[in-house]
């Protein structure tokens, strides 16, 4: 009677939690055990490789295939679930980028969920827009980010904490070099007015001291209104801007409009957000968007 007296309290906490919005997580994972790991997206899928690299037993997945891009919008598929049916956690980027967060957790409250964004100071979007999630994008909120990762696994997997410190740390000071470069090389730059068409780069923008004077289209594929247009082509012409920055996941119709009517060019930043199978992915955009903007303002 006991024994199933302490299951029914067990059980009862748990489906409270659940309903609360709080996450129920268990402190370790069990010795011996494999340990499967489920990134929400390509940022958080990249953090992962790095932070678990040659820890014995422990796989890593990407729920969302590679080039989903952002998660605005995402609605979890049945295979998404299924993927999850037997993962022991779940890391998710938080402050708002995974809105499909509170059905994980009521579906499968034995997953410990991880959300890498927790203390990082979030900017507000405009008007009746949430905070902006894209947190990822600042170099050093990756770091931090990578940090919160590596301390969250080796609570959860206490054996193998020290393999995990030593790879959070070596990614942490590639990282850390790769903000140190951007910034030096990004100093003579600060205050430039820069045109976006996604709400990608705000948190990029205040690290590197960039004045974003416009973002045309704040969800990704939104086609703005004639009038949206017209009054990003004013600022560009009254402010002198010369570039306007696309993303390689979208496409650039809005822009190269915007570019036809005023003379701007036309370039490249990538909020890394796809890419390739590879731990130096994040690393390697990075350094591409220092040299598109270097570029773009020498000009």
């Amino acid at each position: 009677m006991k024994r199933a007296l302490t299951v029914f309290v067990s059980v009862l906490v748990v489906v409270l939690l659940s309903a609360s919005g709080v996450k129920a997580q268990s402190s370790t994972v069990q010795d011996g055990k494999t340990i499967k790991v489920v990134a929400s997206f390509y940022p958080m899928y990249i953090m992962a490789l790095n932070v678990v690299k040659d820890v014995p037993g422990v796989t890593v997945a990407n729920l969302t295939p590679p080039m989903t891009g952002c998660l605005h919008d995402y609605s979890v598929t049945t295979n998404d679930m299924k993927n999850l049916a037997d993962a022991n956690i779940f890391i998710a980027n938080g402050a708002g980028m995974e809105s499909f967060l509170d059905r994980i957790v009521a579906q499968y409250p034995q997953i410990q969920i991880f959300q890498l964004s927790e203390g990082i100071p979030l900017i507000k979007g405009d008007g009746e827009e949430g905070d902006n999630p894209h947190v990822w994008v600042s170099v050093s909120n990756a770091i931090t980010e990578v940090k919160n990762l590596g301390v969250n696994m080796a609570k959860a997997d206490p054996n193998h904490a020290e393999l995990y410190r030593r790879n959070t740390e070596e990614y942490a000071a590639k990282l850390e070099a790769l903000r140190v470069k951007m910034q030096a090389d990004l100093a003579q730059y600060k205050g430039k007015k820069i045109i976006t068409f996604h709400e990608a780069f705000p948190y990029f923008a205040q690290e590197f001291g960039l004045d974003i004077a416009a973002v045309v289209e704040r969800e990704p594929g939104s086609e703005p209104s004639a009038k949206e247009l017209a009054d990003t082509v004013d600022i560009v012409r009254k402010a002198g801007i010369k570039a306007l920055f696309s993303e390689p996941q979208y496409p650039a119709l809005a822009a190269q409009t915007i570019a036809k009517e005023t003379g701007a060019t036309v370039y490249m930043l990538d909020p890394s957000v796809s890419g390739p199978d590879d731990p130096d992915a994040y690393l390697k955009i990075m350094e591409k968007n220092l040299e598109v903007l270097k570029d773009a303002f020498s000009k």
